[in-house]
């Protein structure tokens, strides 16, 4: 088949679009990035990919919170054509800003509960953090962007990624549904989220919000510790391509051939 068609949504203050896009191609897909504006003057063009991604950023300045102002704008405009979407199995992926994005749409973790049920709020410290941090995926997670995944580094840089559910009988409910994707390590949660949550994916495993940057992690050079590793480290592919690699050769593998 043809490389997986990636859409790219920017808008004012997206700052991470072209990173994801490089990723996305590096992994095998194609990336095409379009204005909000783009798509809401004619949402059809949703339908004419195979991925989406939501890059981060801080769309709109972050005024009144971060990605208020973008998931409101998707929501009375384009929610009919993403939930779509993710009814015909279209991976998606939110990071960083666009993680807030999704969550706050309601697009994440549940994408059919008719409202939001998590948030991602200022981190306990009240400060903006950027490092790289360790995490951990759950044996039990559905999700496909972290297949073959069971330890990671990758950085941050946020201020708003405090994730809180609605609800404790949400939390459950996605435990037992093998939502939560990623996990920040012992001792090793830089905002204050609950259960140490980085990253939950929709019922599917197809549709991943996180706070870390997978993309910022797609060349072993990008890591700050590989001159120091040793060769295996070298020659393993970084976590980040890993996630792109898994979803775009899930797509691969789930669409049929043309002659």
């Amino acid at each position: 088949m043809d490389k997986p068609r990636c859409l790219i949504v920017r808008t004012a203050g997206t700052n991470c679009d072209m990173e994801l896009a490089h990723a996305f191609e590096l992994a095998g897909a194609s990336a095409q990035k379009l204005h909000i504006n783009e798509l809401i003057a004619n949402p059809a063009l949703i339908g004419d990919f195979e991925l989406i991604g939501f890059p981060g950023g801080f769309s709109y300045g972050d005024d009144i919170a971060a990605g208020r102002i973008l998931a409101n704008r998707l929501r009375h405009k384009l929610m009919d054509q993403l939930l779509a979407a993710a009814d015909r199995g279209v991976p998606m992926i939110g990071i960083c800003n666009g993680f807030q994005v999704m969550v706050k749409l309601g697009l994440l973790p549940d994408p059919h509960a008719g409202t939001r049920t998590a948030t991602l709020a200022d981190n306990e410290s009240g400060r903006f953090t950027t490092k790289w941090v360790n995490m951990t995926v759950p044996a039990e997670t559905c999700c496909v962007w972290t297949k073959g995944l069971t330890e990671l580094d990758l950085p941050i840089a946020h201020a708003e990624g405090r994730f809180v559910p609605q609800s404790d009988e949400a939390l459950a409910r996605w435990n037992d549904n093998g939502q939560i994707a990623i996990k920040y390590a012992a001792d090793n949660n830089p905002n204050g989220s609950t259960a140490d949550i980085a990253g939950v994916c929709d019922p599917s495993g197809l549709i991943l919000g996180l706070m870390p940057h997978p993309e910022r992690w797609i060349h072993i050079t990008n890591h700050p510790h590989w001159q120091r590793k040793g060769e295996a480290f070298k020659s393993q592919t970084p976590a980040g391509l890993k996630m792109f690699q898994n979803v775009v050769e899930h797509v691969t593998a789930s669409t049929p051939a043309t002659a």
